[in-house]
């Protein structure tokens, strides 16, 4: 027996409890008849996890085990949240709540906090940073946009996991957490910006959580109310719950244990703003007569695809790498992943477009392709990119469906066009059926069923209505004889439950964004060291959540699966970078596992393609020359030119970085964060400003020129005589990816 990997747009309500149940696979089927008791289900990417726990969920209201307005069932993000009313609402299981934590909580803080503290809630504040800017502004702290942001997060942080501004600085050392900048300044900003909120009588996203939680540990007769209410509790993606989530939901059950959660330890992603595994990998021991139920069968992704997923998996470490699932794919074979190696950024997204272009001329619609990588600064070429090739594209994280003005203004005109009546609206003259109908109404507003040369705006808009009129056609097709009245009963719904028709379109997100999506074919992009694992990433547990975020980017993938990555930043640079650790094994020709290892056919320049993907030569990825340390001599310093567009210089900055200030740099990102704290360490030590071992000017040309010898890097502007025999074994050893050698008596120096 299998699962359906997609349901029909408009299903038939099942006509029985027992009909809900038809098409689940054992494992699935379990999880929906496990009516009672605590429940957790343990679910690999891919597995149906939603389609169980959906299907449970409507299985007992069909039965009569749940009254629909007694289930309430959280998760995380709107959309999921609006996916799962959908799906509650083709099972014939109308009227149960499902909602995100804060949704959930803002509603029951809304209704209780007249009656628990008197007069309105306060406002939500619409922009958090702006108060913080503020509160840094008051403790005459200034913060750049990037510090600003550094800082938010840590209050963020802070407060999901209960700290106080005065616990702060111990709890990030408790908690084994980088600090961003100076914990007592970052505790003195939190503080001044709680106090900010109060003067101002404003709450923020995680008050929301934390005075929900007050008021039912405060108010037992409230807590009561609640608990009558909902009795019944399913919890998806369990392994992002954070502390503060976690309390609440106990409060919400609590002696009861009719609670259903479900998730994957290799799928914790966002341990940064306070999300933990623990609470799911502890589940057993916390309820010890729960019903554990394993869902492995992979029904997504081909086994190609499922193969290389276990494998990077494989080499995992910690304990959510110990209660990893091994998945089994349920699909029939498909083309090996391809991997991909590309001389520069710029080729590497024009290799990607080209592909992206094929792969539509072959049938795969566009909405079925998505391009992603680790950081959103990284969209801007791929955006021109498929520009270039004439490929639409939308953004993910952008407003959602029905908020934009085109829907709204949509609705508008069917919901005109269907109290007028198709027979008397002449607008609607000659149009038979329902999509026609539609086609006709958004004609007057200039829509033409072929696409506006482009993108931009005028494309975003003719994509919303386009997408707007395939529903309307598989709308019919599910419901013949359905008129407009109909369709604008089912897009009221629809806006209700955030369930959104597809948009055509490439998508273009971050990985931490695709969480929870799927696509027919994915391109994992910019896959180098200091991007994947990200350059910060420096404890064993960051670098594990790096390799688990690339495995939830590779499971995204049904069929197509291309990984790839750039040797230099900009055109013409040096090829200094190197592919992910995490791909070692796993790319054809690479060493079994480790980080930093080397002679793999692709350091060597080979470019390796799986099936489906032939070798493009345009794409610009093979390159003979030697690999990313391939001993090319010395730069000529006079005259000094710029390297990348060859201008002469005369800037003694620019001198020194051998290119103009603004031509692309093809830095190493990760040794020159490497440099940087080394250089930070060595000023502590000799009590002494950092630019006093290195100026930022010198560590930046260290970093791009990757010196391998004492006389690579004495041809450095900056380093001279002195500074080469008193650092240069260090910088050395730190541009060969080593730890340079701790030496004592350091602070001891003449110089000091």
């Amino acid at each position: 027996m299998t699962a359906a990997t997609h349901s029909p747009l408009f299903p038939q309500v099942p006509e029985t409890a027992d009909a809900v149940l038809d098409g689940l696979d054992p494992e699935q089927r379990a999880v929906a008849t496990a009516l009672g008791g605590p429940v957790c289900v343990l679910a690999g990417a891919g597995t149906g996890k939603t389609r169980a726990i959906t299907h449970r969920i409507a299985y007992g209201v069909r039965s009569g085990v749940f009254q629909p307005t007694s289930v309430l069932a959280v998760t995380f993000t709107n959309r999921a949240a609006g996916e799962m009313r959908g799906r509650l609402r083709q099972l014939g299981a109308a009227g149960v709540q499902a909602r995100t934590f804060h949704s959930a909580a803002l509603r029951q803080l809304q209704y209780f906090w007249p009656k628990a503290v008197g007069g309105e809630l306060p406002r939500l504040a619409e922009r958090k940073v702006q108060i913080v800017a503020e509160a840094a502004a008051r403790c005459r702290i200034r913060l750049d946009r990037n510090e600003l942001r550094d800082v938010t997060s840590e209050i963020e942080w802070s407060k999901v996991t209960q700290t106080v501004p005065e616990d702060y600085p111990a709890a990030i050392v408790k908690a084994g957490r980088d600090a961003p900048r100076d914990p007592a300044e970052t505790a003195k900003i939190y503080g001044i910006y709680e106090q900010l909120k109060r003067e101002r009588g404003v709450i923020d996203f995680e008050d929301v959580l934390l005075l929900t939680v007050a008021v039912l540990q405060d108010r037992q007769d409230i807590a009561e109310t609640v608990r009558r209410q909902y009795q019944h509790f399913v919890v998806d993606e369990y392994q992002d719950v954070s502390p503060l989530q976690q309390r609440l939901l106990d409060l919400w059950l609590g002696d009861r244990d009719s609670l259903c959660v479900v998730g994957d330890a290799s799928q914790t992603i966002y341990s940064f703003t306070g999300a933990t595994p623990d609470h799911l990998l502890n589940f057993r021991s916390r309820h010890p007569r729960a019903t554990v139920v394993r869902l492995v069968r992979d029904y997504r992704s081909t086994p190609q695809v499922v193969h290389l997923a276990n494998g990077l998996l494989a080499q995992a470490r910690g304990k959510a790498a110990e209660h990893r699932l091994e998945l089994v794919s349920q699909r029939e074979p498909g083309p090996e992943p391809a991997f991909a190696e590309y001389a520069d950024e710029s080729a590497e997204a024009e290799g990607v477009a080209r592909r992206v272009r094929d792969l539509i001329a072959s049938g795969v619609p566009a909405s079925e392709i998505a391009v992603l990588y680790r950081i959103n600064a990284q969209s801007e070429v791929y955006e021109q990119a498929l520009a270039d090739v004439g490929v639409p594209y939308q953004l993910r994280g952008a407003e959602r469906f029905f908020e934009r003005p085109e829907v709204r203004e949509a609705q508008i005109l069917l919901r005109g066009a269907a109290r007028a009546g198709g027979g008397t609206d002449p607008q609607l003259a000659g149009a038979e059926d329902l999509p026609a109908q539609v086609r006709a109404v958004f004609s007057t507003r200039g829509w033409t069923a072929d696409p506006p040369a482009g993108s931009g705006a005028v494309r975003d808009r003719w994509e919303s209505l386009a997408a707007l009129v395939r529903l309307a056609e598989d709308f019919a097709a599910a419901r013949p004889g359905a008129g407009l009245a109909d369709l604008v009963t089912e897009l009221q719904e629809r806006t209700e439950a955030q369930h959104a028709p597809t948009v055509e379109g490439v998508t273009l997100a971050s990985l931490h964004a695709a969480k929870g999506l799927e696509w027919d074919a994915v391109f994992l992009v910019g896959l180098t060291e200091g991007m994947m694992p990200i350059t910060y990433a420096k404890t064993d547990e960051q670098l594990e959540e790096e390799r688990r975020l690339l495995y939830v980017g590779v499971t995204r993938a049904r069929r197509h699966l291309t990984l790839s990555w750039a040797l230099s930043r900009a055109p013409g640079g040096r090829p200094s970078r190197r592919p992910s650790r995490f791909l070692n094994g796993l790319r054809p020709g690479s060493p079994a596992s480790g980080p930093g290892a080397t002679g793999s056919s692709a350091a060597r320049g080979h470019v390796s393609f799986g099936s489906g993907f032939g070798a493009d030569p345009g794409d610009g990825g093979a390159r003979p020359a030697a690999g990313p340390r391939g001993g090319a001599p010395s730069r000529a310093r006079r005259p000094a030119r710029c390297r990348v567009c060859g201008r002469t210089l005369t800037d003694a900055g620019e001198i020194k970085l051998l290119r103009c200030e603004d031509c692309p740099s093809d830095l190493d990102e990760g040794l020159h964060e490497r440099l940087r704290d080394w250089r930070a360490d060595q000023a502590r030590r000799l009590g002494q400003p950092a630019f006093c071992v290195f100026t930022d000017k010198t560590l930046l040309a260290i970093a791009e020129a990757v010196p391998e010898t004492e006389g690579e890097l004495a041809a450095i502007s900056g380093v001279g005589a002195r500074k080469l025999g008193r650092f240069g074994a260090d910088v050395l050893a730190l541009c060969a990816g080593r730890e340079p050698e701790r030496r004592e008596g350091l602070e001891n120096s003449p110089e000091k």
